[in-house]
């Protein structure tokens, strides 16, 4: 599967083990940055590189890694085709329903909540889950891209 994933300074050494991982189970890597530790970097700038990619293939998966994950989202929701479901945390249930339900195609991670570990697992369960295909569910999906602002 190709997956674009990119983070900000507070994401950046999750990133750089959930890369390792991810290759590991024989995923397509592309890294939109940032490629080395900026204190001072800001979210926008990479994730939005990842939304649009994501955007623009609907094979693929993006992956967003920053302190809390909120605004990671909020930016690659401005895309058309795109769906990005936070986890920090809890029951890894959202993560199920974001892919089963939404068909969520970004995930958005914070780092300042959870483990690598934690965060390993969750990628890899969200990658596993797939969307339930379900009418209504389909449907939904629609209406959230008719939307104009």
């Amino acid at each position: 599967m190709k997956i674009f994933i990119g983070s900000d300074h507070a994401g950046f050494e999750m990133k750089r083990e959930l890369k390792v991982f991810l290759a590991s189970l024989g995923n397509e890597l592309v890294d939109c940055g940032p490629t080395k530790y900026e204190h001072d970097d800001d979210y926008p700038d990479y994730v939005s590189v990842v939304a649009h990619n994501v955007s623009k293939d609907p094979e693929s998966k993006g992956i967003v890694i920053g302190w809390s994950g909120q605004g990671e989202a909020m930016v690659c929701n401005r895309f058309s085709n795109v769906r990005c479901a936070v986890f920090y945390g809890g029951s890894k249930h959202i993560l199920t329903l974001s892919r089963e339900h939404n068909d969520a195609n970004i995930l958005s991670l914070g780092s300042q909540f959870i483990t690598t570990q934690e965060a390993k697992q969750a990628v890899e369960l969200w990658l596993h889950t797939k969307f339930s295909g379900d009418e209504r569910h389909k449907r939904r999906i629609k209406k959230i891209e008719e939307v104009k602002i």
